[in-house]
C-alpha cells in the first residue's frame, strides 16, 4: 500500500524500519560491508556510507512507480545552497531467483532508464544533446544531468560493478563533481586515485570505455554500464530521448 512517506531512503531509516522488504534490507546490509571495506577504490562512496550522506531506494521487479519519486526528492537535496554534501544515490532492483548475464542486466538498466524518462514531468533541456552519441550527451531528470551506472551480480572480473545480488543503479548528478570536473586538476588527481585503486581491485586495466565528460574521443552512454572486460561497448545506444 502506497504511503505519503517519501520512498528516497537514509541510512537510519533502513536501519530502524522493519516494514521493508526482506531482500533489501539484506541487499543493503551486502552493499554496505562492501562499500565501507578499507581497500573499496571509490573514497568518495565509502565515506559517504560511513559519514550517512548517502540516500537509497528500491523498486520491485514488477512495480518500478517509486522510482521517479525517489529520483525527483534526491534532487529536491540539492536546492539548498548551502548543502556541500556530495550525496550519491542508490537504488536497489528485487534480485533475480537466479543469476542472470552481464547482457541481460545491461538491457534491464537501459529499460528502467527508458522508464524514469518517459515518467519525466519535464521535458528533455532544449540546449542539451539528444543524441547519445554525441560526446557531450548525459542523461537527465527534470532537466537536471546525471551520471548513472549500473552494479549487477554478473560482473566477475570487474568486482567493483558487483556489490551484491541485486542489479543496483547509482545516480550522480553532475553539480556534485563541481571543483572535480574532468579538466580541473583536482578532479584529475582525485580520478586517477581512485582508478588507480580500481585496477587492484578489479585485477584488469581500465576499461577502455572510462573517461570524463566532455572528452570528445568519448561516449558518455558506454560508461554508464560497462562491460566485465576490457572490450569497447559495440553496437548503439538503447536509450531515446522521447521527451
Amino acid at each position: 500500500m502506497k504511503t505519503n512517506t517519501s520512498p528516497l531512503l537514509t541510512q537510519d531509516r533502513i536501519q530502524n524500519n522493519n516494514e521493508m522488504p526482506q531482500w533489501f534490507q539484506e541487499e543493503y546490509q551486502t552493499f554496505r560491508s562492501i562499500v565501507t571495506r578499507k581497500d573499496f577504490p571509490c573514497y568518495f562512496g565509502q565515506k559517504g556510507e560511513k559519514m550517512g550522506e548517502l540516500r537509497y531506494g528500491y523498486i520491485t521487479q514488477d512495480d518500478w512507480s517509486d522510482l521517479p519519486h525517489i529520483v525527483s526528492d534526491f534532487l529536491k537535496l540539492f536546492d539548498d545552497p548551502q548543502n556541500k554534501t556530495r550525496h550519491g544515490l542508490f537504488v536497489f532492483v528485487e534480485p533475480e531467483h537466479e543469476e542472470k548475464s552481464i547482457e541481460y542486466y545491461r538491457s534491464y538498466f537501459w529499460e528502467i532508464l527508458q522508464y524514469l524518462h518517459k515518467q519525466d514531468k519535464k521535458n528533455w533541456p532544449e540546449s542539451e544533446p539528444k543524441d547519445p552519441e554525441h560526446y557531450l550527451w548525459d542523461f537527465h531528470f527534470e532537466q537536471e544531468p546525471i551520471f548513472v551506472f549500473g552494479n549487477a551480480p554478473a560482473y566477475k572480473q570487474r568486482k567493483t560493478r558487483d556489490l551484491g545480488n541485486s542489479l543496483i543503479l547509482g545516480f550522480q548528478p553532475r553539480k556534485i563533481f563541481q571543483g572535480l570536473e574532468g579538466t580541473e586538476k583536482g578532479g584529475i588527481m582525485s580520478r586517477e586515485k581512485v582508478r588507480e585503486r580500481v585496477e587492484v581491485w578489479d585485477q584488469l586495466p581500465k576499461h577502455p570505455d572510462i573517461s570524463h565528460y566532455g572528452d570528445p574521443t568519448h561516449n558518455e552512454w558506454k560508461q554508464f554500464f560497462i562491460g566485465d572486460d576490457a572490450e569497447p561497448v559495440q553496437g548503439k545506444c538503447p536509450f531515446r530521448v522521447e521527451k
